[in-house]
């Protein structure tokens, strides 16, 4: 039987806020505060009962999952969810208030930019001490010194001291230090905040790297694209509480669909109507896998697109189109029930019309939406400047990289490569 490499059993972090340092002028005062803290320590083994006290915060609460060898796990939730809190508490940075986690292995870890550098000793030096940190023999870290250097582009400051080295250097250096002496267990904070899109694309291949030989990466990202071409398995954290684990996609679709839906959405009311014809819209967006409205999309995935119309008669010959319109207003693509070759007849009352695209192209940003309906030739409802649209970068391509959005003009291409001797060299 498969041994579990971390298991989180009833986790909870609290933390105190807003409790400034009081000067005790007599013996009696210092006892008293004394006491109040021992039997405050005493009382504060509740979350749900001290999360009311003013002066506690619970970052993680009741926190239970298991991680097993070889499995990547992306961590992911909005600011404050707990994500760092969780990680610090794996790495030993940081104790937890209750409960425990259990881990078998060594353990490697990313945290803040430099963590565990010393920044008068030389690139050098740190690295040779961050191994010993990490519990490597000297021989070791001799076989990889190297390669870390290499991976971190450091060769002409190897001699200088660290706190002359740029915030980018820094990450590299720490980053290459604690993927290549090989620990069992890698966690990784928000290391693809630092650093250009090169360096970004090679810490995704390392930790795809470290993954392959069997062991174990925790990593916490904003970036859907890196944890969905990275990671096996996920962690929502909302609050300091699991609201979702499992499969990578069922839990980054559950984050997307927790996200705050977009002002324009109607709430009681319309979003656009024809007092004439009768045809008002309620509702447009994307839909989850549950056929629930979500704000927001990605790149690559499957889309689902529906509107929502009311309408006072029924449209045996309906034409519906939407239009899609980036931040500046330029048209980027049409939608066309007609023109695709899908008729479609609408009933009185409220109709959901649905588009389905498979492998949504657009890159990410925010679009807007434009719907018109027809009935027959004539215009029955126009409504513009709807949504705004979400998409968030996903794997379009399946490679476990992510594209720039600086140069991937207005859509992705579904694209097969090769290469093979040509004709005309042949017979030169």
């Amino acid at each position: 039987m498969t041994e579990t490499v971390i298991q989180v059993e009833h986790l909870s972090k609290m933390f105190h806020i807003g409790r400034s340092r009081q000067q005790h002028d007599t013996l009696r005062d210092s006892l008293m505060a004394g006491l109040k803290s021992t039997t405050g320590r005493l009382r504060r083994q509740d979350p749900a009962t001290d999360q009311a006290r003013d002066d506690s915060f619970w970052a993680l609460q009741d926190i239970s999952f298991e991680v097993q060898p070889g499995e990547i796990v992306g961590i992911i939730g909005r600011n404050g969810a707990g994500k760092s809190t969780l990680l610090k508490i794996l790495s030993r940075i940081t104790e937890p208030t209750q409960g425990q986690a259990l881990i078998h292995g060594r353990v490697g870890s990313l945290l803040e930019v430099g963590t565990g550098f010393h920044p008068e000793l030389t690139g050098r030096e740190n690295i040779y001490l961050n191994g010993a940190i990490l519990g490597m023999r000297r021989t070791e870290i001799e076989q990889k010194f190297d390669e870390i250097v290499s991976f971190a582009e450091i060769e002409q400051f190897l001699e200088t001291p660290v706190k002359r080295y740029s915030s980018g250097m820094y990450v590299r250096l720490a980053f290459a230090v604690a993927a290549h002496l090989e620990p069992e267990i890698l966690l990784v904070d928000e290391v693809l905040a630092v650093g250009d899109m090169e360096f970004q694309r090679k810490c995704l291949g390392k930790m795809g790297d470290v993954a392959k030989t069997g062991r174990t990466v925790l990593f916490v990202s904003h970036n859907m694209a890196a944890i969905e071409g990275l990671c096996t398995h996920g962690v929502l954290l909302k609050k300091g509480r699991v609201t979702s684990y499992g499969p990578v996609k069922d839990v980054i679709e559950d984050y997307l669909a927790d996200q705050k839906a977009p002002a324009a959405r109607s709430v009681g009311g319309v979003l656009g109507q024809d007092p004439t014809s009768g045809v008002s819209i309620l509702d447009i967006g994307p839909l989850d896998r549950n056929g629930a409205f979500v704000p927001m999309t990605r790149s690559g995935d499957d889309l689902n697109l529906a509107v929502t119309l009311q309408l006072e008669r029924a449209i045996p010959r309906a034409t519906v189109t939407i239009g899609l319109n980036d931040v500046y207003g330029t048209r980027t693509t049409v939608l066309h029930s007609s023109i695709a070759g899908f008729p479609l007849s609408l009933d009185t009352g409220a109709q959901m019309v649905t588009v389905h695209i498979p492998k949504f192209q657009l890159k990410a940003g925010s679009y807007t939406m434009d719907v018109q309906v027809f009935s027959g030739m004539e215009s029955v409802l126009w409504a513009p400047s709807l949504g705004p649209l979400m998409v968030e970068s996903g794997d379009f391509y399946g490679s476990g990289k992510l594209p720039d959005a600086s140069w991937a003009g207005y859509f992705y291409a579904s694209q097969a490569w090769k290469a093979a001797p040509s004709a005309e060299g042949q017979k030169s």
